[in-house]
């Protein structure tokens, strides 16, 4: 893994008081929401991610028929009985330059398994990482992504497929079918005349086992009653908490606790677990506020750990034993 070059502790105050200097011209000068966010990232960009105490060094869980794993922000490694997928692999420092991880990866990419499928939800830096893709090509078996994405997908060692809406990738017994969000697909903003198709949530089976994953998305009732319509019995949804604020921006692109909860109802999931938080700076939220605000909402609707877990990072719970 990359390592940062050693400084000294001048050069590493000099370093912090330009970013802090940097972050409170913007914050004080700019007032629309992109920058204030961009303030809170250049404010961290000389900070060193959050340790993970007590990695996960063999992931693979033979006794497990249902596992996940958080490493962070959208990526979970996930474990049907002997098959592994991995959502929105992210394992570098940073995303789109300039913003910098809160809290280190919650799996090393050298412990991963072989990787079944990886899914991309859609081409936004922190969801479509072509350094973390690299880092991990050797392990990879497929890729999937959205209707159009296949335009920023390098030519790696393995297949990349495009999975339109409501339509199926399969191998052997494995399913996978990407379903409706509501969200946006375009990569740098000059593209986003065209690529209006490129964000998707995929349902997962497998052994009769159903998993959905959200990637990101605002809250579309429609959509996630489609979803259990056509797959009725969902066993785990992993849906996005966050970014929560300010929530006049925020809402027609991001559920926020409250959304994601009734977004978990309307799918009619047996279990919820919460994505999408605490691990970059891509909103107005303070650390810890997103899984704070889910837990009030989860004591208001009664709801247990044992419907709606909030993991840490690098936590992985086995959920179906064998």
């Amino acid at each position: 893994m990359a390592t940062r070059p050693s400084s000294s502790p001048a050069r590493s105050l000099a370093a912090a008081l330009l970013a802090t200097l940097l972050a409170t011209l913007l914050a004080t000068t700019v007032s629309c929401v992109p920058a204030r966010i961009l303030a809170g990232n250049v404010a961290t960009l000389f900070d060193s991610p959050r340790p993970v105490q007590s990695k996960v060094r063999a992931p693979y869980r033979p006794e497990a028929r249902l596992a996940a794993l958080w490493v962070g922000h959208a990526t979970v490694l996930l474990q049907i009985d002997d098959k592994v997928i991995l959502t929105d692999p992210v394992f570098t420092d940073t995303v789109g330059v300039i913003v910098k991880r809160l809290v280190e990866p919650g799996l090393d990419p050298e412990d991963l398994p072989p990787v079944d499928a990886v899914l991309i939800s859609h081409m936004h830096f922190d969801h479509l990482s072509l350094g973390s893709l690299s880092l991990i090509e050797e392990k990879v078996r497929a890729l999937l992504v959205p209707r159009g994405g296949l335009v920023y997908v390098p030519n790696y060692t393995f297949d990349s497929v495009e999975v339109p809406t409501w339509t199926t990738w399969q191998q052997g017994d494995l399913k996978i079918t990407a379903v409706p969000v509501w969200h946006s697909g375009y990569r740098y903003g000059l593209d986003r005349d065209w690529m209006t198709e490129s964000f998707t949530g995929y349902v997962v089976e497998y052994h009769g086992i159903t998993v959905y994953f959200g990637g990101d998305t605002a809250y579309a009732r429609d959509h996630f009653v489609k979803t259990r319509s056509r797959f009725p019995g969902i066993d785990l949804a992993i849906i996005p908490i966050a970014p929560v604020g300010p929530r006049e921006f925020m809402e027609t692109k991001h559920v926020g606790p409250a959304e994601a909860v009734q977004a978990f109802f309307d799918l009619g999931a047996r279990r919820m677990m919460a994505i999408h938080f605490d691990t970059f700076i891509n909103s107005t939220d303070a650390f810890g506020e997103a899984p704070r605000e889910l837990r009030r909402v989860m004591a208001a609707r009664g709801l247990g750990p044992d419907r709606v877990f909030v993991p840490r990072h690098g936590e992985q719970r086995v959920l179906i034993a064998r």
